[in-house]
C-alpha cells in the first residue's frame, strides 16, 4: 500500500486554514472600513443621530467584540426608528417624498425621507448584494444571509444600509473566529499525531535496546559454557578415579544448566515486555490510522464544499479559475480545440425585485440543473458570480460549440417557472468563442465576456460568436 505523507498534509491543511483566516481578517478590515465611511456620509442628517453615528465609526476603526457592535447596532436602529417618527423638514439634505413612492414600502403615511441618488444608491446596494454573495459561497448562516438580503432590499437610505453592514461585520468576524477554531483543532490533531509518532521511536529505541541485551546475554552465556567446558576438560585430565570424575562431570553440567535456565528467565521476561510494548503500540498505532482517517474525509470533504458554489451545487469561481488555467495551458501545448462559453441571466435583478431573492436563487438552481445536464465529463461547468455562469467545451471548436450554446439557451427558457402562481420566463445571453493564436487565458475570457454583452446589446436571450 502507497505511504501516505499524512504529517504533510495536515500542515497543508493549518496553511489552508490560516490563508482562509486571513482573507476573512482582510475582509472584515475591509467591512469596518466602509462602514466608517457610510456613517461619514450620513453625518449631518440629524442631530440626534450624530453621536451614534460617531460611536459606530469609532468602534469600526477599533477591535470592538460582537456584544458592544451588536449594542451600537442597536442604539443606531432606535435612533432611525424615533428620526423615522419624528422627521426634520429644515434638514437641508431632506427631501420630502411620501413612502408610497419609495420602493419597498406600501404604506400610505406620508412621512419625509432622506432620497440618496440613484447612480450612487445602486451602486452602494449592488456592492453589498455581491458583498453578501460572495459570503454565500461557504456553507452556514443560510437563514441570517436571506435575512439580511431582504433587509438590504427593504433598506431606503445609508443609515439603514450602514445597519445591514454592520451585521455582515460581526458575521465576519464570527467566521473568523470560527475559523480560528478549526484551525486550533487542526493543530491539537497535529499535536496528537506527534505525540504517537514519539511513542513509536520510544519503542522502537527499546526494542532496538533489547536486541543487543539479547545479543549480549547470548555471547555471555556462550562464553561461560565454554568456559565451563574447558575447565571441565582441563579437570578430566586431572581426576584420580571414576566416581570422582563423575561428581566432578555433574558440578559442571549443573553449572552449565542454571546458566542456561538463567538466560531463558530473562530472555522470557524480555521477550513478554517486548510483546506488551508492541500490543500498546499496535493499539496506538489504529487509534491513529482511524483519527487520520476521519481527519482525512474531513478535509476531503471541506475542500470539495469549497469548490462547491452552495447554492447551485455546480463548481465555484475558485474551482473554475484553477481548472481554466490548466486547461488553457494544455491547449497551449496540445492545440486541442477549446470554446469558452460565458452566459448570463437576462433582467435577473428585476426577478429579484418582483418575486424575492429565494425565487431568483430558485432560477439559479434551476438553470444550473439545465447546464449540468448538458455537460459532458471533460466539460467545466461553473458559476463565475451572481447569475452568470460559465461553460469551458474542452475538444470543441468554435463551429460545433454554437450549436451547443443555442441548446442551452433554448433549455433555460423552456424551463416553465412558476412564482406566486404566475409564470415566469427565464432567458439568458450567451457569448462564446475560442482558443486563438496569441491569446492568453486573459484574452480569451475577455473576448467571451464582451459577446455576452454583445447579446444583451442586441435583444438578449440570444448568443453571438466572437
Amino acid at each position: 500500500m502507497e505511504a501516505v505523507d499524512w504529517k504533510k498534509k495536515h500542515l497543508d491543511a493549518l496553511r489552508e486554514m490560516e490563508s482562509e483566516e486571513r482573507r476573512w481578517k482582510a475582509l472584515e478590515a475591509i467591512l469596518r472600513r466602509l462602514v466608517s465611511r457610510l456613517c461619514i456620509a450620513a453625518t449631518g442628517v440629524d442631530d440626534r443621530l450624530d453621536v451614534q453615528l460617531r460611536k459606530v465609526s469609532a468602534a469600526s476603526r477599533s477591535s470592538t467584540d460582537e456584544i458592544e457592535l451588536q449594542a451600537l447596532s442597536e442604539s443606531l436602529a432606535d435612533a432611525v426608528r424615533a428620526l423615522e417618527l419624528a422627521p426634520n423638514p429644515t434638514d437641508p439634505g431632506t427631501t420630502t417624498l411620501t413612502r408610497t413612492h419609495v420602493p419597498g414600502f406600501t404604506a400610505s403615511a406620508t412621512q419625509p425621507v432622506k432620497i440618496v441618488p440613484p447612480s450612487r444608491w445602486e451602486r452602494s446596494c449592488g456592492a453589498v448584494d455581491r458583498l453578501l454573495e460572495r459570503l454565500a459561497a461557504s456553507d452556514g448562516d443560510a437563514g441570517l444571509l436571506a435575512e439580511l438580503r431582504s433587509a438590504l432590499v427593504a433598506a431606503t437610505g445609508d443609515l439603514e444600509l450602514a445597519t445591514v453592514l454592520d451585521r455582515v461585520t460581526q458575521l465576519v468576524a464570527a467566521r473568523g473566529e470560527a475559523l480560528s477554531r478549526e484551525r486550533a483543532a487542526a493543530a491539537a490533531m497535529l499535536a496528537q499525531v506527534t505525540e504517537r509518532l514519539e511513542e513509536m521511536v520510544a519503542y522502537l529505541a527499546l526494542a532496538m535496546q533489547d536486541r543487543v541485551e539479547s545479543r549480549d546475554a547470548a555471547d555471555t552465556l556462550n562464553s561461560q559454557v565454554l568456559a565451563r567446558v574447558t575447565s571441565l576438560t582441563r579437570d578430566v585430565g586431572t581426576a584420580g578415579d571414576l566416581p570422582s570424575l563423575r561428581r566432578l562431570v555433574a558440578e559442571r553440567l549443573e553449572d552449565v544448566a542454571v546458566q542456561v535456565r538463567e538466560f531463558h528467565a530473562r530472555e522470557s521476561e524480555r521477550f513478554a515486555q517486548e510483546a506488551a510494548r508492541s500490543d500498546r503500540l499496535k493499539a496506538r498505532v489504529v487509534e491513529l490510522e482511524t483519527q487520520t482517517r476521519g481527519l482525512h474525509r474531513e478535509l476531503d470533504q471541506e475542500r470539495k464544499k469549497a469548490r462547491l458554489d452552495p447554492l447551485t451545487r455546480v463548481a465555484n469561481r475558485a474551482a473554475f479559475e484553477e481548472r481554466y488555467a490548466d486547461e488553457f495551458t494544455r491547449w497551449q501545448r496540445f492545440r486541442t480545440p477549446t470554446s469558452l462559453l460565458v452566459l448570463d441571466v437576462d433582467r435577473f435583478k428585476s426577478l429579484n425585485d418582483t418575486y424575492g431573492h429565494r425565487a431568483g436563487d430558485a432560477a439559479l438552481r434551476e438553470i444550473a440543473a439545465r447546464l449540468e445536464s448538458r455537460r459532458r465529463a471533460t466539460d467545466v461547468l461553473a458559476r463565475y458570480g451572481g447569475e452568470e455562469f460559465v461553460l469551458l467545451l474542452v475538444g470543441t471548436g468554435a463551429a460545433d460549440a454554437l450549436p451547443v450554446a443555442e441548446e442551452l439557451r433554448g433549455r433555460v427558457e423552456a424551463l416553465g417557472l412558476h412564482f406566486r402562481g404566475s409564470p415566469v420566463v427565464i432567458t439568458v445571453s450567451c457569448g462564446l468563442t475560442e482558443f486563438r493564436d496569441g491569446d492568453t487565458a486573459e484574452s480569451a475570457f475577455e473576448r467571451a465576456d464582451r459577446a455576452m454583452y454583445r447579446a444583451k446589446s442586441e435583444g438578449r436571450n440570444r448568443c453571438v460568436l466572437d
